[in-house]
């Protein structure tokens, strides 16, 4: 079994790093922007992640993917870390946060964690968004290169469901896998839409 995230948290905690701080975010963004392959197959089996065959909302779930219009997408990522914001026909919406250059997404985590329905980060700490809420809260602007609609039918996995106190680690790593286009050109879309 891989425990990236109990590696991850124990140098965290011996480099004295306040966990769910905005130093928290940075130490993680530059700690795991390092990381070099990093399987999303040994992720999935990561210790720190439950497995769920249901979707929650306000919860931050991985899962492998494979989009019913990927040949008429420009680029799309088979690997998403994806918020779930609400249902949608045929699945849900979700923020996929690896649509972000890695100083963006810590901008739009900042945001996001403002909006939680409480502040203890353990299994009862969801993210209480909406698509409405996103578009009106001027800290949440960088979602829009990130709000997708996903097809249950299309998922090739279960949801790897990230605990709320693993969040700043899931954020940062190096796991989007991107097809037909490039990371550079999927930021720099990104920017372009924001």
């Amino acid at each position: 079994m891989s425990n990236i995230f109990q590696t991850v948290e124990q140098e965290a905690f011996r480099a004295g790093i306040d966990p769910r701080t905005k130093e928290s975010r940075a130490w993680f963004m530059r700690k795991l922007k390092s990381m070099k392959n990093v399987s999303a197959n040994a992720l999935m089996k990561d210790d720190s992640l439950t497995l769920n065959s249901r979707q929650l909302i306000g919860s931050m779930n991985m899962f492998f993917y494979d989009p019913k219009t990927k040949d008429t997408l420009p680029f799309y990522d088979r690997f998403p870390l994806t918020v779930i914001v609400g249902p949608a026909e045929g699945g849900f919406y979700g923020l996929n946060l690896h649509y972000l250059p890695m100083i963006l997404r810590a901008k739009l985590l900042d945001a996001l964690m403002d909006n939680t329905n409480n502040k203890k980060y353990n299994d009862t700490t969801k993210f209480k968004l909406t698509y409405k809420k996103l578009q009106t809260t001027s800290k949440t602007k960088w979602f829009k290169p990130c709000f997708k609609h996903y097809l249950t039918s299309q998922m090739k996995s279960k949801f790897a469901r990230v605990p709320a106190n693993e969040w700043e680690i899931a954020t940062f790593l190096p796991v989007a896998r991107w097809e037909k286009g490039s990371q550079s050109t999927v930021y720099k879309n990104s920017r372009e839409m924001i």
